[in-house]
């Protein structure tokens, strides 16, 4: 089998012959690439937002770690967002002040920290600088606690990181608003994020992720980054089976 630049999942492989027994494991070691990471900022009450949210659901599949994070602040115009929240309102406007802009706007499509007008501008693959395996935690109680081993670079400094569960096949029929009549269609959909602080050196992270369901599949991911810049140095996006 060919190992993919960008990860290597291993599924079904044992972390330690009791778990085995327990549960198949679930896991991935990040590469030597760096994984785009892919942040669209949208609501179900802006007009314009659903194309950019179609566009963001032809990602599924791709290596990539892509997140669509609902705002609420277009929720006066008549149709409350029932996926937005004031956590994800406060990292776009993180975002707009290290990207230098005046306020905040929908839909904003973000790629490693920058905003992210051209999309038909050719990728260029980076080099990572930290090494990420995540992990479904096979010792612990709950069947979605997992835990992830960091280990940044020589020469990286400070680094913070932060977790975030997506899922896929939501909908919505909007009633009222600029999209009043629609019915919209969402992946990658931010059901919880989770910053976790700033460290430096080799970490381990544990992560408590909402209960899984299964209409809807569920991505754990992790995007590790540099503490100053807010650059990413490696993403990593863990997809496992539920019972």
């Amino acid at each position: 089998m060919t190992q993919h630049p960008y990860f290597v999942v291993l599924l079904g492989m044992s972390w330690s012959a009791a778990a085995l027994a327990l549960n198949p494991v679930c896991q991935m070691t990040t590469g030597d690439h760096l994984i785009p990471v892919i942040e669209l900022y949208t609501s179900e009450g802006c007009s314009s937002c659903p194309p950019a949210d179609q566009w963001l659901s032809t990602l599924k599949g791709q290596p990539v770690v892509a997140q669509a994070f609902h705002v609420g602040y277009w929720d006066y115009l008549g149709w409350r967002d029932r996926f937005a929240t004031m956590a994800n309102t406060a990292r776009q406007r993180q975002i707009a002040v290290a990207n230098g802009l005046s306020g905040t706007f929908t839909p904003q499509f973000v790629r490693n920290g920058r905003n992210w007008h051209d999309r038909s501008t050719p990728e260029t693959v980076e080099l990572a600088r930290a090494r990420i395996t995540i992990r479904r935690d096979e010792r612990a109680e709950r069947s979605n606690d997992y835990e992830a081993q960091i280990v940044p670079a020589s020469g990286v400094g400070s680094w913070e990181a932060y977790w975030t569960v997506t899922e896929h096949g939501h909908s919505s029929n909007v009633k009222d608003g600029e999209n009043a009549g629609q019915y919209l269609k969402h992946d990658f959909v931010v059901r919880q994020y989770v910053p976790v602080g700033r460290y430096q050196g080799a970490q381990t992270l544990r992560f408590a992720a909402i209960a899984a369901n299964a209409d809807h599949p569920q991505q754990i991911n992790l995007v590790v980054t540099e503490a100053r810049s807010g650059k990413p140095l490696q993403s990593a996006s863990l997809q496992c089976d539920q019972w």
